[in-house]
């Protein structure tokens, strides 16, 4: 997809987005030159000083397609909480407009590649669609869903990754993880199929999927692909990795009666252990406790299930019955690797969306009065009302991921790589899991973690991950504080962002970013002049006083050598006191 224009109407404006606020992400000019150059991918650069509204644009922008997620999927299935089509979630207001790339199955011969989309909402009213193809058509965002043009709308799957705590930007995305774990429950409880991946298209990818990413990644991926981690991490082969799955957990008298017809039956009165109503559902003889088999929509069917094609590709799997948990073993070689891509269609993403669906199951937990209040929560402090599990109590986990290093004699655990590598890892891996998806990426300071080498190559990696096949189209925000990302950006791609007065303004630079030196592009974009640290600059100008106040020139310039590396200020001062000498020189000599 290709964003054009974002504008807030809420009369409340959006955290400090005002109402009003409007941004061009392209105008005509630029739209058509990256048109004309398919193959050439560049994120958005967002920068500014702290505070300036850098991730309030990726907040909205998230917000704004959790709406219509909503929407989308009301028409298959969403949680009691969120079916009320009165719910007006912040911004109330607002208008978007963006290309998104036609699916080859929905064009003819001479149908256009691209399709323009508007969408807005005024307050109290629904979302609508503007779709500008062959023709126009204005509709309602239910009417547009119901009649299953979701795909030729929006992008595929919205993604967000932060490398910090930004619980606004998470928050959506949080809200479409509960959905999908109801999704899976709605199934099990009324005896549906289930597709074996989330319906919702909405994923925070955060640590906790950090495993789950380079397993897919490590698995499916050739060398080619892979030469970044290589060169990077020095990632050089995946050893082994273990899954433990517990198949079934106790349930509530409340659970209970949602699972059968409706009555709890005691213990002592059931017939014959278990519910002929519902087959996930049976007593526990050893406990008297009802228990619920959580992954029965998920095993069972040879041909599809997850949890038998996960058996298939391991090495050796065990069931401890008296735990009822199951764990899968990989000691992995190229016959792992050639079982998995034989298992999950050839495609990474398949085995991704599936340990999506087991990790998912984690949140059993959270009880429905709990999740209510999340679904329509605006608090920044959400995720900390949600109770963490003990390891031992979680659906899914995985153990031992552990992997050949350069330079390391042992196999090594992902644990034990540093933040900057796990950043890495993660950052360029979710790119790769979803290249060959019409998505939005929305990454919040993925490079914080980094060192010098990799935020100078960082734009340069994200294009080896997203390279344009002319099928599919990714768009991509970074907000950064790094100069780097800047200097490998177009001026036309990178967004400047200050806030005076508490009013959000954002700029394309005036001068060509692409190239630009690091000095140049700090002064300009985040006002920061010097090239020293603060202590350093501290230091030299008492030196520049004592020189303004006469001290001996030579025994100056001594200490300044001694006590300051090399840097354009030092030069400077030098210069200065040298020069002074010279004129002090002449004007003895005159």
């Amino acid at each position: 997809m290709k964003l054009l224009r974002i504008k807030i109407t809420d009369p409340a404006g959006f955290r400090s987005l005002p109402c009003g606020f409007e941004h061009h992400f392209r105008n005509e000019w630029t739209l058509q030159d990256e048109l004309a150059q398919p193959d050439e991918f560049a994120p958005f650069v967002c920068a500014g000083p702290n505070g300036s509204g850098k991730s309030n644009l990726l907040e909205a922008l998230a917000a704004i397609f959790f709406q219509l997620e909503v929407k989308r999927v009301r028409s298959s299935f969403l949680p009691e909480a969120l079916q009320n089509e009165d719910l007006d979630f912040s911004p109330v207001a607002f208008e978007l407009d963006y290309l998104i790339r036609v699916p080859a199955a929905y064009r003819g011969p001479d149908s256009p590649e691209w399709a323009k989309v508007g969408v807005w909402k005024s307050a109290g009213e629904s979302v609508r669609f503007q779709w500008e193809n062959q023709g126009e058509f204005d509709t309602d965002a239910n009417e547009i869903f119901k009649g299953g043009h979701a795909d030729i709308l929006l992008p595929q799957y919205v993604l967000g990754y932060s490398s910090g705590e930004n619980e606004i930007l998470s928050l959506p995305f949080f809200k479409m993880r509960f959905v999908q774990f109801d999704e899976y429950w709605n199934a099990l409880s009324q005896q549906l199929p289930y597709p074996g991946h989330p319906e919702t298209r909405l994923a925070f990818l955060d640590g906790g999927f950090s495993q789950a990413i380079l397993l897919c990644n490590l698995l499916f991926q050739d060398e080619a692909t892979l030469q970044p981690f290589r060169e990077d991490v020095g990632i050089e082969a995946l050893k082994e990795f273990r899954i433990i799955v517990r198949r079934s957990i106790p349930l509530t008298r409340q659970q209970v009666e949602v699972f059968t017809s409706g009555e709890y039956v005691l213990p002592s009165a059931a017939q014959g252990g278990g519910f002929a109503d519902n087959p996930a559902t049976y007593l526990d003889p050893e406990t008297g406790e009802y228990r619920l088999k959580l992954l029965h929509g998920l095993e069972g069917d040879e041909r599809t299930s997850i949890i038998e094609k996960l058996k298939r590709c391991a090495t050796l799997h065990f069931h401890d019955e008296a735990t009822d948990t199951l764990t899968l073993d990989y000691w992995v070689n190229e016959k792992t690797a050639e079982a998995f891509r034989a298992n999950f269609d050839n495609d990474p993403l398949m085995l991704f969306q599936s340990f999506q669906v087991l990790l998912a199951l984690n949140l059993y937990s959270v009880s429905d009065a709990l999740k209510a209040d999340l679904y329509q929560s605006s608090s920044h402090y959400v995720s900390e009302t949600v109770p963490v599990l003990a390891s031992d109590e979680r659906i899914m986990r995985f153990k031992f991921v552990r992997f050949s290093k350069r330079g390391v004699q042992q196999p090594m655990m992902l644990k034990e790589l540093s933040d900057g590598e796990h950043q890495l890892l993660h950052s360029l891996g979710l790119c790769w899991l979803f290249k060959n998806t019409n998505s939005l990426f929305l990454l919040d300071e993925p490079e914080t973690h980094f060192n010098p080498d990799w935020r100078a190559n960082f734009i340069t990696r994200l294009r080896q991950c997203l390279p344009c096949n002319g099928n599919v189209g990714q768009e991509m925000l970074v907000t950064t504080h790094t100069p780097f990302l800047i200097s490998d950006s177009k001026p036309e791609k990178v967004l400047v962002f200050k806030k005076e007065d508490g009013v959000i303004s954002i700029t394309s630079p005036d001068y060509n970013t692409l190239g630009a030196s690091i000095n140049k592009i700090t002064m300009n974009t985040f006002g920061k002049r010097e090239t020293i640290g603060g202590h350093a600059q501290a230091t030299l100008e008492e030196l520049r006083r004592r020189f303004e106040d006469g001290e001996d020139r030579e025994q100056l310039i001594a200490e300044i050598n001694q006590k300051l590396g090399d840097s354009v200020e030092k030069v400077l001062l030098i210069k200065a006191i040298l020069d002074s000498e010279r004129q002090g020189g002449g004007e003895a000599q005159g």
